[in-house]
């Protein structure tokens, strides 16, 4: 069958909307298995440390796979790397669901890692395929479905364990994963890769596998290893040597997996340094929500709602970030990406500045999830556009791979920040060691710094294009950049 051109997609509507729904079933293996970590160690018969490795190894399988499949996928085309994606999350699902064991549920929890990459290869499709005015929205649906995706999973998570055995969690995974893969092939359209060179470069895919699981493994793990031990320091010593001779290679390689000279530009290097802070803000309020929300209100600030209550009252943060995406999506026609990143990040802050005095009841967290994921969605949807005003079309999906790295980067080290505080700020309760509400407090303002932060990143960000203008040619529809700077 002939490759489609660019920009030809008959069903732009059906498209996106099967790559958005893929992007948010991807993002549901992050929070999948946040029920079970209670009963994990009793249910695969090992110790809670080993038990760990099952939310560990998916966090590190997607970081390494990602801009190595976002590479391919500019060099080959997406369509197919999407098809791999999702055929080796169906399998790691299948894996897990079969399993009672460790090991096999680490290799199946691996396996599903691999599915991250569709939301940079998703983002590839949509700029290629459908026509210049429909990009942007798409585009930041297509990014915001990442934590759409991780505020809907807990839920109903919840409740399919709570109501069924737990090897459902991933029979539903295997099925989402079976579906993605038949609407890949169905519906994507198989179009000309937009990298002309077809070299891979072996030996920087190790180098950055190795580099990032040195890095992200001590900040998921530093917490329980001790962040001054000598493991801790030495894996973060180590991941320092090997980026720095992966970006020596990078440089001397004719064909690199990361494009240095274009990472490092202060567009694209800014706005992935804003995503990190960005990330970072969206996952405080995943730790922080429900431990409040769960806490026994015997204590005098917990607000004592179930695991399927707590998802409940979180979820509706899910759709606010869906409906962020539109209004961005505008708001970048008119302002341009840069302005709804600060706008985004003004909103988080705000929201968790606003969280101070909204933590007394379930309503008041509600209110506080609404506020930050709205901010959060508005913000992810201005990241593709920033990332692709900056990039050639051959770096398409590569340069949102290694953005969607630098978001994953920033939840990891929320989440080990998040984690530090809180075991730190304690009070005793019935002889456990819970939270205290100032320890609550203090996360939520290093949460709202991380977002002024990302504001004041985005405001560095030098003004990109301005806005695509269509031209007819031929009675077909192109889309023009224009390559003069805004003043």
């Amino acid at each position: 069958m002939p490759k489609q051109p660019a920009r030809r997609s008959a069903a732009g509507g059906l498209l996106i909307a099967v790559l958005a729904a893929a992007g948010v079933s991807v993002s549901l293996m992050q929070t999948l298995i946040i029920p079970l970590i209670p009963q994990l160690p009793a249910l695969l018969n090992t110790s809670g440390a080993n038990a760990s490795w099952a939310i560990t190894v998916t966090l590190l399988t997607g970081a390494v796979s990602t801009p190595m499949l976002g590479r391919l996928g500019d060099m080959y085309g997406p369509k197919w790397i999407l098809v791999l994606c999702a055929g080796l999350l169906f399998v790691g699902s299948l894996v897990a669901a079969m399993t009672t064991s460790l090991i096999p549920m680490i290799i199946g929890r691996g396996l599903q890692g691999f599915g991250v990459p569709v939301i940079p290869l998703g983002i590839s499709v949509l700029r290629a395929a459908l026509p210049p005015e429909r990009v942007a929205s798409a585009m930041g649906l297509m990014s915001a479905s990442l934590g759409v995706g991780g505020a809907l999973g807990l839920p109903l998570s919840a409740v399919i364990a709570e109501q069924f055995n737990w090897h459902a969690l991933f029979w539903c995974a295997a099925g989402l994963g079976l579906a993605s893969g038949i609407l890949f092939v169905l519906l994507v359209p198989d179009l000309e890769p937009v990298s002309a060179d077809h070299r891979f470069d072996p030996l920087g895919a190790v180098l950055l596998g190795i580099g990032l699981v040195m890095l992200l493994l001590p900040i998921s793990k530093g917490g329980m290893w001790g962040w001054g031990s000598a493991t801790t320091l030495s894996l973060f010593a180590a991941a320092i040597v090997t980026f720095a001779v992966f970006t020596w290679w990078q440089y001397r390689v004719p064909a690199p997996i990361v494009d240095m000279r274009t990472t490092l530009k202060r567009p694209v290097l800014l706005t992935n340094l804003a995503s990190i802070a960005v990330g970072f803000g969206m996952f405080a309020m995943s730790l922080v929500g429900p431990q409040l929300l769960e806490m026994p209100r015997e204590t005098g600030f917990g607000l004592g709602q179930s695991m399927v209550a707590t998802g409940l009252w979180m979820a509706p943060g899910g759709l606010a970030m869906m409906a962020a995406a539109p209004v961005a999506a505008r708001v970048i026609a008119a302002r341009g990406p840069k302005v709804v990143l600060v706008i985004g990040s003004a909103i988080i802050a705000a929201g968790y500045f606003a969280g101070i005095v909204l933590l007394d009841t379930p309503v008041g967290v509600l209110v506080l999830g609404l506020i930050v994921s709205f901010g959060v969605g508005f913000a992810f949807a201005s990241l593709p556009a920033l990332i692709n005003a900056a990039v050639p079309v051959s770096e398409t999906a590569s340069a949102n791979s290694i953005n969607s790295l630098a978001r994953s980067l920033g939840t990891s080290t929320s989440s080990a920040v998040m984690t530090a505080v809180l075991a730190q700020m304690t009070v005793v309760f019935a002889g456990q060691t819970l939270p205290s509400p100032a320890g609550f407090r203090v996360a939520l303002l290093i949460a709202a710094a991380a977002a002024v932060g990302a504001a004041l990143i985005a405001t560095a960000i030098p003004n990109g294009p301005r806005p695509q203008r269509l031209l007819s040619q031929r009675g077909d529809l192109v889309a023009v950049e224009l390559a003069d700077q805004r003043p």
